[in-house]
């Protein structure tokens, strides 16, 4: 085989052209068949994304299909979320969204892609932080979080995305500060509140006695 550079551009060339050309008959082909026209472009990348189109149209109607043979056969009559919105479903694309859920149901840890643990655990973080007593405590456990999150931004495992963003630590510390002192104001207020209903009721029996 010669590498000649002239040679091997021309068999690229050749091979192109053979590739092309039976596109073009595949495509006619569609079109004779379908009695619809093709895609009007021969960028290949277009037709692939023209296909899966097509192909996600068809799911849809088998599966609208389905659903109502089904709900004509009497198979939805006692299911509870019948008529009703799906629980937990806020309306946006969530892929794993049936991984979060059997990890609430089961109530499982440690388990699972970093990024829904992560999610989750943000979710809870405020809880945590409010458990602790110190700010030495609240600081090194956002700390740890804001650490694990960017570790597993870097590993490249697979599943979902880590979309779970870092805590500013300082930001974090004052926002446990501002909850604490306004559960200490309702406590206070609380004891308060329950002070004066003992003084009243101990005004309440002195006068009882003394009519006594």
């Amino acid at each position: 085989m010669t590498n000649d550079p002239d040679a091997r551009m021309d068999r690229l060339r050749k091979a192109a052209r053979y590739r092309f050309a039976q596109y073009a008959e595949e495509q006619a082909r569609e079109t004779e068949a379908s009695g619809t026209p093709a895609s009007r472009s021969l960028d290949p990348d277009e037709v692939r994304a023209e296909r899966r189109l097509r192909g996600a149209r068809d799911m849809v109607a088998h599966a609208n299909a389905l659903i109502e043979e089904g709900d004509e056969r009497g198979v939805f009559e006692h299911n509870p979320l019948r008529g009703k919105p799906l629980p937990d479903n806020d309306g946006r694309h969530d892929p794993d969204w049936w991984i979060r859920r059997y990890v609430e149901r089961e109530e499982l840890t440690g388990l699972g892609p970093p990024a829904l643990a992560l999610r989750k655990e943000d979710a809870e973080l405020d809880a945590r932080l409010d458990e602790e007593s110190s700010e030495r405590r609240v600081r090194e456990i956002v700390e740890d979080f804001d650490a694990r999150v960017v570790e597993a931004r870097r590993q490249l495992m697979g599943g979902p995305p880590v979309v779970t963003p870092v805590r500013d630590v300082d930001v974090e510390i004052e926002r446990w500060r501002d909850r604490r002192e306004a559960r200490l104001a309702v406590d206070r207020a609380a004891t308060a509140e329950q002070a004066a209903a003992d003084a009243e009721e101990r005004q309440r029996r002195r006068r009882w006695w003394r009519r006594r």
